[in-house]
């Protein structure tokens, strides 16, 4: 289970107003996302589940709220000395696309694990790319220092007030989408998403209830909340880069602070599935961070009042990435099942285990027969298999049944 923090209450530096102001600029900009709904949640919740579609908004995230909102505020003078900006990824394409349509020149850091395709599309949109530093922090480090140095205009990722305003535009769309929603769950990484939803909803429906999700390999926010200012974290590991943020920020502290209900985290496990759960059930591909809330929904399925709304931010994600989340999701959801069993050392033997496991439902992914080791009995054989399977109760159905047959089932991984 994630940590739960719930938070005070100080003046938060954005208001609806802004927020509104906001969504007037970008009117005819960004498109309104579509707001699926999750049957398979739903039933799990015990209560409408909603999607908010952000990872369907152009560039495949919602970042172009805030970024063409910032951009489309500088004066002329500030305009001619250029743009710079620091991103994982999500960001820096939508500052790329919002100078490209504004006539600014763009320039952006990314850390050097960037997404490849977060990089191709943000070069793709005009802008010159830079690739520095492990983390966002560094990249942040090495755009400020270029903003001093070239006089560009810093872009901060999320801590401005019309990036949040900005960003907040999803949470008007969100109420005219489900008037009757009590849930907001929202992705977490610096608290621009977050402090802008919160409000655009919290003005006009103080009940229903904001929460933020944070990946629990770089959750800046619990510690930061319990101390009333800003924490940095000493390291993250998480596989969700997009929301991979080592401090909350001085203008996202106090918004957050002051209309956050709670902050919740979640594990890669949980993150892993969530994805897979958004490609399997609802059809959606959304990257890590931008799976966050539905993570939050799977790990506590009667937490939160319903209908409930989870904000899908982002879909660009690295193929082998996708991958090597996908394979984490099914592991951790025990659909794969690693077994040793020993049978009689005999002509055949090994195709009728094979066999059995085959009409039982399991599909065979690797399979190791060793018939040498100074632990085996004389007359047996050792065999490793790698099995793909339905899930936990299929896994224990299929121990069950092989030992049942008498087999020597002497090591299992993943549900007994």
């Amino acid at each position: 289970m994630g940590d739960m923090v719930t938070v005070g209450s100080v003046a938060p530096p954005v208001g609806l107003a802004d927020v509104r102001s906001a969504a007037e600029l970008l009117r005819g900009v960004v498109a309104p996302t579509p707001m699926a709904g999750s049957r398979a949640l739903t039933e799990m919740c015990g209560g409408p589940v909603w999607l908010k579609c952000e990872n369907l908004q152009r560039t495949g995230s919602f970042k172009i709220r805030g970024a063409y909102t910032r951009l489309a505020r500088l004066d002329d003078e500030q305009r001619s000395r250029g743009v710079v900006a620091a991103s994982a990824g999500n960001h820096a394409q939508g500052v790329a696309l919002a100078a490209q349509m504004l006539g600014i020149e763009a320039t952006v850091f990314m850390p050097e694990q960037a997404a490849i395709p977060k990089v191709g599309a943000t070069r793709g949109y005009g802008a010159q790319v830079h690739l520095v530093g492990q983390t966002i922090d560094g990249s942040i480090a090495a755009a400020t220092e270029f903003a001093e140095r070239t006089g560009a205009v810093f872009v901060h990722p999320f801590d401005h007030r019309d990036i949040i305003a900005g960003q907040g535009t999803v949470g008007l769309e969100l109420l005219e989408q489900v008037p009757d929603v009590r849930t907001v769950l929202v992705c977490t990484g610096g608290g621009g998403l977050l402090g802008g939803i919160a409000a655009a909803v919290k003005e006009q429906r103080p009940d229903v209830a904001v929460v933020g999700v944070q990946a629990a390999g770089a959750a800046a926010w619990p510690p930061s909340l319990a101390a009333g200012e800003p924490l940095a974290l000493e390291s993250m590991r998480t596989i969700a880069d997009g929301i991979a943020v080592g401090q909350p920020g001085k203008v996202t502290f106090p918004q957050v602070a002051s209309l956050v209900d709670e902050i919740m985290t979640v594990d890669d496990d949980a993150l892993s599935r969530a994805l897979l759960h958004c490609l399997e059930r609802a059809k959606l591909l959304v990257e890590p961070a931008g799976a966050a809330a539905v993570a939050a929904l799977l790990q506590h399925p009667r937490r939160f009042a319903t209908p409930a709304v989870a904000v899908l931010s982002g879909g660009n994600v690295d193929p082998l990435v996708l991958l090597h989340v996908i394979q984490h999701g099914m592991a951790s959801a025990a659909r794969y099942l690693s077994l040793r069993v020993r049978v009689g050392d005999r002509p055949g033997a090994l195709a009728e285990l094979l066999a059995h496991v085959g009409s039982l439902g399991a599909n065979v992914l690797d399979v190791e027969h060793s018939r040498i080791s100074g632990t085996l009995p004389l007359g047996e054989v050792e065999v490793a298999l790698a099995l793909e399977t339905r899930g936990p109760d299929h896994c224990t159905e299929l121990v069950e049944a092989l030992r049942g047959t008498g087999h020597d089932v002497v090591e299992v991984a993943g549900p007994r």
